[in-house]
């Protein structure tokens, strides 16, 4: 029992070949010492263990018997990879994931980093030019009676830097953080969605940040001043109508070619495209556009090089040939279109980067995009979960059902519950991931992220929609909520369809990256130098192996033992899921090692096996971005109640994607191991409990916006102001509700229980009054409150006539609509 608890012990602690085999030799010559081993016993011991051990220390022995041969099987058998696939692999960096992947996490590394602030100037913009931007917009107006934003809104978002935010200041640009930007579009998403992805989507994948990366210096004096000052409107063109989420296979090209313009012989490329789904194509000045470039003639000076791949290229919209204007109807009305071009001639320096990065396109895209996916989405879906956060719950307090707040009902209370606890892991998931955007290229992470996010945001509305029942589904001025609920499609399908990005790029992309070294083996695998790449390929190998028996002894022992021998970097009530985080890291490794070695290439067209996995590191990344949060704000009693809500949510998932992994895995025969070290004692994590739902709901339903806790989830959101405004007129009736709320209830259970008479509030105030039950003062409170209570409780309706012509202005005055509004651009 000594002996094995000794070597378990190495083994948990992964000790290094060296080790390991000179501990072996001093058990078997303490043995032989003490006389448990006799001369025949430790020489059969040292042929058995002495013989395989000297041949894996002796490294020219071990790779002359062992490595060569395996190294020979895996180059034969390890697919090639082709161009696109190496620079989506390589674009972007391994960031804080990586350590979540590894088995055993530096929490050092996560409590350490620092979070993004906000600078004076962002802080200033935000309160400011966003805040008078959000005022400006009336949603009901953008989406059904423009379709579009007014042309006041267009030159205020123009003029004011609002396309400008990641360009450089000495480019005219805001100069702003990842942080900076997600904050803004995630205010201006709580008013208008529309006005959020026209916004973002400049900010995002588009020419501002292909020409701040890759441009030339020329490209960069050329174009970045004027999309600095709104004077350009740029657009990329990607997709196209086979192309969606496979942009690799594209069929738009460009060719190299000469033409003569202007009696001189220029080079440069012809044109061919056909792409759809471009956001701001209709209104675009300029745009961005990915294509396959051909050199048929070796004119860019390499003549064995015909097909270059993908490359990028500007060009503006009114250059001959492009076919521009038209519109798609997308469920959120921002300005979305096709673009086609046939036999466009441009200048050979319209490549991104100029003729050098001629077919370095799609690395420049997956870097770009995955940026895109840190900022943006995720930032209209933190907007989405706070917003609701605070609507949802004041709603649930002023809607009065059987006698009741409806926030008292414990069916109103399983929805409410996920709103108010996404909304806390996506705000700490939004910091953590944009902060990490300003610091590096994180490409696994924003991959994760972006479904994730995306998906929590159609709970949450979906949840929103139920709790507000009829009040969130008849289209009007005063609904709030139908126009996220109607454009929430937009966010799971762009830069990425949500299915693809789960079971395909996550885990597919992360574990390669992630892993320590899989890539590098698969490096060494492709070296055409046969020597060079077996040595590195030796070394690799056997560090592969030690590591993971090691995980598989970490995985199995800290699942048995409850995670107890774990360490946690922080004592206090998060301890314990540190603990529990670093046995599922471990878990993951082993599982992820075990699924490559015996799937192979197989494991790319098993999309719900990896896809599993996926999940399990998301979920990890997205409870660390939770433990972050906790830290960071002091873990104050709020955050200790919706953080202990997010954490068993999220443990919760990673058992299940675990026990599903393990049940459904193709090759039945490991099956047996995988759960004796995923799950060695079964799932023990169900989510939170209904007392945990209850004391999240409690909170919410009780919060107040002027507190540090309320401060924080509402800093980047916009509330309009007056009773003739959706959120201004909901949110003035429940502040409205916490001044009177002592009294109020009080006056509510006199009147149910008989004590003051009277059918209506009118009736019943009066009594009130007549038996003192009321003082004058609080009588008018609730009188004040009752009538901004029912104005809550109201919704929409409309003539015929507004209805088929919202736009005349005959049947906007009689709508009391303002009948001078500013036309669309």
């Amino acid at each position: 029992m000594v002996i094995i608890g000794l070597y378990w012990t190495l083994l948990y602690r992964g000790v290094s070949l060296a080790i390991f085999t000179g501990v072996t030799a001093a058990v078997a010559l303490a043995l032989w010492a003490i006389g448990i081993l006799g001369p025949v016993g430790f020489v059969v011991t040292a042929i058995v263990l002495g013989v395989p051990l000297a041949i894996f220390n002796i490294v020219p022995l071990r790779r002359a018997l062992l490595t060569k041969r395996l190294y020979g099987v895996f180059r034969k058998i390890l697919p090639e990879m082709g161009a696109t696939e190496k620079e989506a692999l390589e674009a972007g960096d391994v960031w804080w994931e990586a350590e979540m992947f590894r088995g055993r996490p530096d929490w050092n590394q996560l409590l350490d980093f620092k979070l993004t602030q906000l600078t004076d100037q962002e802080q200033a913009f935000l309160d400011n030019e966003t805040e008078q931007l959000c005022a400006m917009i009336d949603d009901w107006q953008v989406n059904f009676e423009l379709k579009d934003l007014p042309e006041d809104v267009w030159d205020y978002i123009r003029n004011n830097g609002f396309f400008a935010m990641l360009i450089p200041k000495e480019h005219g640009g805001l100069g702003f953080s990842a942080y900076g930007q997600s904050c803004v579009v995630a205010k201006i998403a709580t008013r208008s969605l529309t006005a959020a992805v026209t916004v973002m989507v400049p900010n995002s994948l588009g020419p501002g940040e292909l020409l701040t990366h890759y441009g030339t210096k020329e490209q960069q004096e050329k174009w970045l001043p004027g999309l600095a000052s709104g004077k350009e409107l740029p657009c990329f063109a990607l997709t196209g109508v086979e192309v969606g989420s496979d942009a690799t296979k594209m069929p738009d090209t460009g060719v190299v070619c000469k033409r003569t313009v202007d009696g001189k012989e220029v080079l440069g490329l012809s044109l061919s495209f056909n792409k759809r789904y471009i956001t701001l194509a209709p209104v675009a000045t300029m745009m961005g556009l990915a294509f396959k470039l051909k050199d048929p003639d070796g004119l860019l000076g390499d003549p064995d090089k015909i097909d270059y791949g993908i490359t990028c290229a500007l060009l503006a919209t009114d250059t001959p040939g492009v076919k521009i204007g038209r519109r798609h109807f997308p469920g959120a009305t921002f300005q979305n279109g096709p673009i086609q071009g046939d036999d466009v001639f441009v200048p050979i320096d319209s490549i991104i980067g100029g003729p050098e990065q001629a077919g370095k396109g799609w690395r420049m895209l997956v870097e770009c995009l995955s940026a895109g996916r840190g900022i943006s989405l995720p930032a209209l879906s933190t907007a989405t979960g706070k917003g609701m956060y605070g609507i949802t719950s004041a709603y649930s307090r002023i809607r009065r059902q059987f006698g009741t707040e409806i926030g008292n009902f414990e069916g109103v209370q399983e929805g409410l519950g996920v709103i108010g606890g996404y909304a806390y892991i996506l705000e700490n998931v939004r910091n953590l991931t944009a902060s990490g955007v300003d610091h590096c290229t994180p490409s696994v992470v924003t991959a994760m992220v972006k479904y994730h996010a995306t998906e929590m945001m159609r709970t949450v509305i979906n949840h929103s929609m139920d709790i507000h029942s009829g009040r969130g589904i008849i289209m009007g001025p005063r609904n709030y909520l139908a126009a996220a609920y109607q454009a929430l499609p937009v966010a799971i399908t762009v830069e990425g369809a949500n299915i693809m990005t789960r079971s395909l790029m996550v885990f597919g992309q992360g574990a390669i990256r992630c892993h320590p070294f899989v890539y590098s083996e698969m490096e060494a695998a492709h070296n055409p130098d046969f020597d060079a790449g077996l040595a590195e390929f030796d070394r690799l190998l056997y560090a592969h192996i030690g590591y993971s028996v090691n995980r598989m002894v970490r995985g199995f022992t800290l699942g048995l033992t409850g995670a107890r021998l774990a360490s946690a970097p922080v004592d206090n009530e998060m301890a314990v899921y540190y603990k529990h985080m670093e046995r599922f890291s471990a878990a993951l490794a082993f599982s992820a090692d075990l699924a490559m070695g015996t799937l192979g290439g197989a494991l790319k067209l098993k999309e719900s096996t990896s896809a599993r996995l996926g999940d399990v590191l998301s979920h990890l990344y997205m409870a660390s971005a939770t433990l972050k949060g906790f830290e960071v704000n002091g873990g104050t009693a709020e955050d200790k109640v919706h953080a202990t809500w997010a954490m068993e949510y999220h443990l919760h998932e990673i058992e299940n994607a675990l026990h599903e992994f393990v049940r459904n895995y193709p090759v039945k025969a490991v099956r047996p191991l995988l759960k004796l070290v995923a799950l060695p004692r079964g799932r023990s994590f169900n989510g939170p409990t209904d007392d945990m739902n209850t004391a999240l709901c409690d909170m919410m339903l009780g919060m107040k916006l002027d507190s540090a806790f309320g401060k924080r989830m509402t800093y980047d959101i916009y509330i309009g102001e007056g009773e003739n405004d959706p959120t201004g007129r909901l949110m003035g009736a429940y502040n409205k509700l916490q001044e009177v709320d002592s009294f109020y209830s009080e006056f509510l259970r006199a009147a149910k229980h008989g004590e003051i008479e009277g059918e209506s509030v009118e009736e019943q105030l009066a009594s009130a009054l007549d038996r003192q039950v009321l003082s004058a003062e609080q009588a008018e409170a609730i009188r004040e409150y009752d009538r901004l209570r029912y104005e809550v409780l109201l919704t929409d309706d409309f003539s015929k006539e507004y209805l088929l012509n919202p736009l005349s202005d005959e049947a906007r005055e009689a709508e009391g609509r303002p009948v001078d509004m500013r036309k669309a651009s």
